[in-house]
């Protein structure tokens, strides 16, 4: 079966449940591609599909761009069990001959709606030079790294702390308990440092707070050096910290929309058969390992607003989320409404019978077909940085064009 692009968009303007399935290599998929489209190579359907879309009579379609590898993935899903799957009318020409606009790089939807928070909440930020004089003066500055771990352990600014996205509202009075520590917030490039600045501002924290302008590679690009290998870590808090980060997350998740369940109602959304459910521990991995509820996967939360695509490639599928403490959810979920989700976080249950380990995740890729992302590692060209952060801040017009994301900003 084929379907045109047209009847995708009415679908997604309609909010239906639909995965639009790039089959490419990655590398491909970052030259251009439909914004709510999702990734998953030809060679890996086998490994990946029922685990990104778990509802095997959930809407799929898939495409290519004339290499010959939609027929067959569609064939393959098909024989994995996948009873609704259609193929793109001639494919990413298709998209493109309707008039319909075409996305760069990865995440691209995360990271349009990250330029849209900055542009609609005008979200303060700092040039890396201003930030390197304050450094220099030995100012009361806290800069708190929101990028996973393993990022920041590669490079990172000097004296950087990591508290991964999520965390930032939780842990945030932890590293600077003054009200008149000014917090610097960085990622490797714009998202994150945009979303975890606005992150600290909607929660009402009492200290001024920017974002590093362009992060890492603004730093790189402004002839600053970074440090590698760093192992700091933002203090887990508690005591009045964590109750005053629930409140104000609590706050900020109620003003985006966001519905709290308890186990009884996850499981009434569990027995909806027509509609795919995705279930996420938004913690550290380490904290997930150690005890979870029963049946939900692990996406650090800041990674999850980051890579919404990746983790919930299903557009209208439901997500809930769960957090033994309550702040990295509803933080969580504030950014996914906001992205047009229908998003809620569970109560977690007192003395709850939990799992432990892995949650089963497929293997990571390997490097085959890899789009080199121009803000990892240390050895970026200083022409590609600064392409990607011009790209990114055309992204405002671009949603404009397309007119199909629903995003809105609290």
């Amino acid at each position: 079966m084929t379907t045109t692009a047209h009847d995708i968009r009415k679908a997604l303007l309609a909010r239906e449940e639909i995965a639009l399935i790039d089959v490419r290599e990655e590398a491909d998929f970052a030259r251009g591609h439909p914004l709510f489209a999702a990734q998953i190579p030809a060679r890996r359907i086998e490994a990946e599909a029922r685990w990104r879309i778990p509802r095997s009579d959930a809407r799929v379609v898939v495409y290519d761009a004339g290499e010959g590898l939609a027929e067959p993935a569609a064939a393959q899903l098909r024989a994995l069990g996948f009873s609704h799957n259609d193929v793109l009318e001639g494919g990413l020409d298709g998209w493109r001959a309707a008039g319909f606009e075409l996305f760069e790089d990865v995440n691209s939807y995360s990271k349009a709606f990250g330029e849209l928070v900055e542009h609609r909440r005008h979200t303060p930020s700092l040039p890396a030079p201003d930030v390197q004089a304050l450094i220099d003066e030995k100012a009361d500055i806290a800069i708190l790294d929101a990028r996973r771990f393993d990022e920041y352990a590669t490079m990172s600014i000097p004296g950087g702390v990591s508290t991964p996205g999520a965390e930032l509202v939780l842990r945030a009075r932890a590293v600077a308990p003054d009200p008149d520590t000014t917090i610097i917030v960085n990622c490797a490039g714009r998202t994150r440092s945009i979303i975890g600045t606005q992150s600290l501002i909607n929660a009402g924290l009492p200290n001024r707070i920017y974002a590093l302008r362009n992060g890492t590679i603004g730093w790189t690009l402004a002839g600053q050096g970074l440090e590698t290998g760093q192992q700091r870590r933002a203090p887990r808090p508690d005591g009045e910290f964590v109750d005053e980060a629930r409140e104000k997350a609590r706050d900020v998740a109620y003003r985006a929309g966001v519905r709290r369940i308890t186990l009884d109602e996850l499981a009434h959304l569990q027995a909806d058969a027509a509609r795919t459910l995705y279930r996420y521990d938004v913690r550290l991995p380490e904290d997930f390992a150690a005890g979870h509820l029963p049946g939900f996967r692990n996406a650090q939360g800041g990674q999850l607003v980051q890579e919404t695509d990746h983790f919930a490639p299903v557009r209208g599928a439901r997500i809930v989320l769960a957090d033994d403490l309550g702040p990295r959810a509803d933080m969580t979920a504030s950014w996914l409404a906001q992205l047009g989700w229908e998003v809620a976080v569970v109560e977690w249950p007192q003395g709850p019978a939990l799992e432990t380990g892995s949650d089963g995740a497929p293997a990571p890729r390997g490097p085959e077909g890899r789009y080199k992302r121009p803000y990892e590692g240390t050895d970026n060209a200083a022409a590609a940085m600064q392409a990607y952060l011009d790209w990114e801040f055309g992204l405002v017009e671009q949603l404009r064009r397309d007119g199909t994301h629903g995003f809105f900003v609290i």
